[in-house]
């Protein structure tokens, strides 16, 4: 098949995601054409069936603001046209599932036409997509999609329950490519990390307020004070110049990292001991099911989809949104506890397996096999 993917190439769940499909895609023969504004951050590999397509906003002193969402149309009506694709897999319901109607009435008016798939990631539905501003026309888009799907069961309960969507939705879950994570930790690079063998505690986002960051830092101040342990931050975002201001505030400068945007986070996964997700919302929480592949037992919060995949008791524990106190005192009890660790990252990696992209991406694959002009082969 010729697939068009429309994705947002930043590190959030959405564009990682879509663009892991991709890659996944053309490992088994499909053609695949990223059509974003700029190369997706997790694009870091070359193959013959993936092609990429710059989205350009030309700059007239008449807006006030980029017309991104026309460029985006225009950008996938010549793509389609040019490159004859098969069908439109758009990730994120704004701008993208909107931009994708447009293409499709002006391909219409050309006597082409293409079925549009839309996933449903979150927050373009728990935060955005709610905003009076956007409603109705994200209702509109998503009900003019050929097919619909969310990355978890809670996800699609939520999107029931504040758009009048009028189709079905189905769930395909986010995966993760555990053949990443099967490799043997770096002891040198955990070394340096933790010099006094330390337990490594972890978290990984796009510093948000939604992210709870602040309550990572709180339960690794409580962890701090009984086990010797680090904290490493992934990722940047709003909230990090604040966040380093807490860390100070809170004494424990010396015992934490602020490590950025990192491209291969697995080495880092795979040298941690906890990982740490108190956000206030995630849809699926691709982010600890990556620490699960690499063994890496989670403490989360209980909200939206991640009960779904973190599994209390059994693959790391989950709280009320806010509960710091129980995150750390499950923490601390699983850090001390050398045996129950063992056994949590065992469960957490079986939980991983579940989710493997060997058994998401056919579910994708039969999916578009409804709407092509050809038929998805096995």
């Amino acid at each position: 098949m010729r697939i068009g993917i429309v994705c947002y190439p930043t590190f959030g769940g959405s564009g990682v995601l879509a663009t892991e499909l991709g890659k996944a895609l053309a490992d088994k023969g499909h053609h695949v054409h990223f059509i974003t504004y700029q190369q997706p951050v997790r694009l870091n590999v070359f193959s013959a069936n993936i092609f990429y397509h710059e989205v350009s906003v030309p700059s007239y002193p008449l807006f006030d603001y980029p017309p991104y969402e026309l460029a985006l149309a225009s950008t996938m009506v010549d793509v389609i046209l040019n490159h004859d694709l098969d069908l439109l897999h758009v990730h994120y319901a704004i701008p993208h599932a909107s931009a994708a109607y447009m293409a499709k009435q002006i391909l219409i008016k050309k006597g082409r036409e293409i079925p549009v798939i839309t996933t449903l990631h979150g927050t373009d539905i728990t935060l955005v997509g709610r905003d009076k501003t956007y409603e109705p026309v994200v209702t509109f888009s998503i009900n003019e999609s050929d097919a619909i799907t969310a990355v978890s069961h809670n996800l699609k309960e939520e999107t029931f329950r504040w758009f009048a969507i009028e189709k079905d939705i189905e769930v395909i879950e986010n995966f993760v490519d555990n053949s990443r994570y099967n490799k043997k930790p770096i002891d040198a690079f955990r070394k340096v990390i933790a010099p006094n063998d330390e337990k490594i505690l972890i978290h990984a986002s796009n510093f948000r307020k939604i992210k709870r960051v602040n309550d990572v830092i709180q339960v690794f101040a409580n962890v701090h004070q009984q086990i010797p342990s680090k904290l490493l931050l992934v990722g940047d975002g709003p909230e990090r110049r604040s966040m380093e201001d807490l860390v100070r505030k809170l004494q424990v400068q010396e015992d934490v990292r602020f490590l950025g945007k990192q491209d291969q986070i697995e080495e880092i996964l795979l040298v941690s001991d906890l990982f740490i997700l108190p956000s206030e919302y995630e849809s699926f929480g691709l982010a600890a099911m990556e620490a699960m592949a690499a063994n890496v037992p989670v403490i989360s919060s209980d909200a939206g989809g991640l009960p779904e995949i973190n599994i209390n008791g059994e693959t790391g524990y989950t709280a009320a949104v806010g509960d710091v106190k129980t995150m750390s005192e499950c923490a601390i009890n699983l850090l001390s506890n050398a045996d129950l660790l063992q056994q949590f990252r065992k469960n957490a990696k079986a939980q991983a397996m579940k989710f493997d992209l060997q058994n998401i991406v056919p579910q994708y694959e039969k999916l578009y096999s409804r709407f092509c002009r050809m038929v998805c082969e096995a």
